[in-house]
């Protein structure tokens, strides 16, 4: 008797556990025929950045470029670490447009410039040579400039959690034009994440 309590038991945590295992694996980043990883809320377009930054303005939101290329463990860690965690994606969603760039590509891309490029000769002409490279536009179209030049921030690498979701909140918040740099914003919040218990030991 005892014995099949504990069957039926462990068979009803199994079938609780394994819709929720999937689920989480059905919200985890794909790989696409490019090799780069796809997250469901990236967003598809024509890569005319002039165009993509008044989209992400008329839903009240900012534009994000995001540089990767296939094979790359850093971006791989960016979506499977940091893009994975729910905190971090919840504000991106909320607050930026994300559009995702193949730093060997040959789709074509429309420069703020005009000029038109393709994704491989974009990143050369902005100067980007590290993957993930996320690069933060202006909430306006600014005239007769570059995208490299007219980003208002540019976040080469996988950082940590807070190093990460803080360049967005920083960006967001248009710290840019303020006196904080970065790097003071980001050490104020982690010593604010500190002293609330949030974090320990970064």
């Amino acid at each position: 008797m005892f014995r099949w309590i504990r069957a039926a038991a462990l068979a009803a945590a199994v079938a609780a556990f394994v819709p929720a295992a999937f689920a989480s694996f059905a919200c985890a980043a794909s790989l696409g025929d490019d090799g780069l990883h796809k997250e469901d809320w990236f967003s598809v377009t024509f890569r005319d950045v002039a165009e993509d930054i008044e989209a992400a303005r008329a839903e009240g939101k900012r534009l994000v470029l995001v540089f990767e290329q296939r094979g790359c463990i850093y971006c791989a860690k960016m979506h499977e670490q940091l893009l994975s965690d729910p905190e971090v994606a919840d504000f991106i969603k909320a607050h930026f447009k994300v559009v995702q760039y193949n730093m060997f590509g040959d789709e074509e891309v429309t420069d703020l410039d005009g000029e038109v490029l393709t994704e491989k000769t974009a990143a050369r002409k902005w100067g980007y040579v590290f993957t993930p490279t996320l690069v933060f536009m202006p909430d306006d179209v600014p005239e007769s400039v570059s995208a490299g030049k007219a980003a208002v921030a540019t976040m080469p690498g996988a950082f940590g959690k807070w190093t990460f979701l803080n360049m967005f909140r920083w960006v967001y918040e248009k710290g840019y034009e303020g006196d904080e740099h970065f790097q003071k914003y980001h050490a104020r919040i982690i010593q604010e994440l500190r002293e609330s218990g949030r974090l320990q030991g970064e």
